[in-house]
């Protein structure tokens, strides 16, 4: 899977709250820092669409911009490579990506 695949994986099951399907294509690091926001979301019922705006691979990073139907805010995922498998991660402190 590719890593605009699994960014839009995560976003859609970020916000659908499927924690078994975000803990497959996240870090334990990613998934806790997710899992922390998401507590703090109302429960929505409504078809999230994600829209990839861009997208960046410096190495064994990625770096995924996208854009949800959710509140229509912009994100972005920093993805690392896992055992073969792209997975989101948290993105440190003062860390900046290519957007």
């Amino acid at each position: 899977m590719s890593h605009t695949e699994t960014a839009q994986i995560v976003a859609e099951n970020f916000f659908s709250k499927d924690e078994s399907a975000l803990k497959k294509h996240t870090t334990s690091e990613g998934y806790a820092s997710l899992v922390t926001v998401q507590n703090m979301l109302p429960d929505s019922d409504k078809e999230i669409e994600v829209e990839i705006l861009d997208e960046a691979i410096e190495g064994e990073i990625a770096w995924v911009k996208y854009k949800t139907s959710y509140d229509g805010k912009t994100g972005i995922f920093k993805l690392v490579k896992e055992n073969d498998q792209w997975k989101v991660t948290s993105k440190g402190a003062r860390e900046k990506g290519p957007f």
